[in-house]
């Protein structure tokens, strides 16, 4: 059987939860399409109308999803989405920058805000703890080191 019409009802479904008022539904749903990847790109519209939510801890998710199946097309919006909610929730922080991470060279504009993390002398990150910390900084830095210009040449941007 076709992969895609084997996905069509479990999507139907998953993609019904992109709209429900329970936050944590949007999300899970989010994170299932994000497993599915590109075959999922029937979710595209309703991920790019979740990045004005209210809620940061929709959107940023939402971002994830919308940058792993729709690639590169997408980085803009996802870009500024991320960037918009770490500023005005930094618990988002651990989330965002995993993101930053997968999007490589496309993720450059984040840098000033890496950067300016980074000099704090604790950052927000998940439940503000020393781990969660530790594992921003190394993700921080890694990417800084990555992402910039003098950096060699660092890995491809994932298209669709």
């Amino acid at each position: 059987m076709n992969d895609t019409l084997h996905l069509q009802p479990l999507s139907q479904h998953v993609l019904g939860l992109l709209d429900d008022p329970i936050t944590f539904r949007i999300t899970d749903a989010a994170d299932l399409l994000g497993e599915i990847g590109p075959p999922a790109c029937a979710a595209l519209p309703r991920l790019r109308r979740l990045l004005t939510h209210d809620y940061e801890w929709v959107r940023v998710p939402c971002a994830a999803v919308l940058w792993e199946i729709g690639g590169q097309a997408e980085a803009p919006a996802v870009l500024d989405t991320l960037l918009q909610a770490w500023a005005k929730n930094p618990s988002t922080a651990n989330h965002v920058v995993a993101c930053l991470d997968r999007m490589g060279p496309l993720a450059a504009p984040a840098l000033p805000l890496l950067r300016k993390q980074l000099a704090l002398p604790r950052r927000g990150g998940r439940f503000q703890s020393i781990d969660h910390d530790e594992e921003l900084q190394r993700i921080g830095r890694v990417l800084i080191t990555r992402l910039e210009p003098s950096a060699p040449s660092a890995p491809a941007p994932r298209t669709t």
